[in-house]
């Protein structure tokens, strides 16, 4: 009997072999510009890019850097998505292979069941869907693959998972500009990203450089939050700032984007984090919920029109 990791893994490697054959045709030319209107892409050796079943918007949430607390602003804006627009149907896709922190965050732990068309079905809390590689190995585990294999596993990740149907689908990113996000953007229509950073010169820095990244490879960027704004005293309730002040504004004002929101380190989203309980659903009317979603009103006013890839269909 085999087990969704099994599963996973079988297909994984049937990809690689797959996706071999593909690079073996495209270097002889055989089937270039075969797609209508896919010329220049063909051309360009990049893949025509196919949208998520039954999704309708893909946000990523991504940094320069790790550390800066992308993944817990990843959570909260689904979790904020979901409450100031009621009705909403929004998923989470953990891309980071390596260090997985969506099971922790929404405190979901056991394997996926598949579907009768052996995709895996996402496990849900707090009525968001949820999907990640922590989901498929053991909590201790270590996940040492090299570049293809960890870029097969984020393609099973997008296209063997039964979303359903989502009005959005957040994507929490691995920190940097490596395979992970050339894969995802080169895959998948992508409505925008949210580049999450730090008031700390070096972190500035790194989110530069990721705005660019996306820019480069038209994907919108939508703005700037600034996590970590600051650190109110529990007790007086004093704003220092710990990690200097005005580096997102400073990021914006170069990328030409706006600040979506600057969120105070503060001990209350740490604690509610590290017990699976995000702070937007356990402390709802709490300022620092109050900020997410903020963030998640700014962030859904800003995504274009939802158009239909196939209004043949209709």
């Amino acid at each position: 009997m085999t087990t969704p990791i099994h599963e996973f893994l079988i297909a994984m490697f049937l990809s690689l072999a797959v996706r071999r054959c593909l690079t073996i045709l495209r270097e002889t030319k055989t089937f270039l510009s075969t797609v209508t209107g896919q010329e220049e892409l063909a051309k360009r050796g990049l893949p025509h890019k196919w949208p998520v079943a039954g999704v309708k918007h893909v946000v990523l949430v991504a940094s320069g850097k790790g550390g800066v607390g992308k993944s817990t602003t990843a959570v909260n804006l689904a979790l904020g998505m979901s409450v100031v627009q009621r009705g909403l149907s929004v998923g989470l896709l953990d891309a980071d292979v390596y260090g997985p922190s969506l099971p922790k965050l929404m405190n979901l732990s056991g394997r996926p069941e598949l579907s009768p068309q052996d995709r895996m079905i996402p496990l849900v809390n707090y009525g968001i869907k949820c999907m990640s590689m922590g989901f498929l190995v053991e909590e201790s585990a270590p996940i040492v693959w090299r570049g293809l294999m960890v870029m097969s596993a984020i393609q099973k990740l997008l296209r063997q998972v039964d979303w359903g149907e989502l009005d959005i689908l957040v994507i929490d990113m691995p920190p940097g500009t490596g395979d992970t996000q050339l894969t995802i953007t080169q895959q998948i229509p992508i409505s925008g990203v949210v580049i999450v950073t730090t008031p700390q010169d070096l972190a500035l820095d790194d989110a530069t450089r990721g705005a660019e990244m996306f820019r480069r490879v038209n994907v919108p960027v939508l703005g700037v939050v600034e996590n970590m704004s600051g650190y109110i005293c529990p007790k007086c309730g004093h704003l220092s700032n710990v990690f200097g002040m005005g580096g997102a504004k400073k990021i914006a004002q170069q990328i030409n984007v706006e600040i979506l929101g600057e969120v105070p380190l503060d001990l209350n989203i740490c604690k509610t984090s590290d017990k699976g309980q995000p702070i937007v659903v356990s402390r709802p009317s709490s300022p620092q919920a109050t900020v997410y979603k903020d963030i998640a009103t700014r962030v859904l006013e800003l995504l274009p029109s939802y158009q239909d890839p196939f209004p043949q269909r209709q």
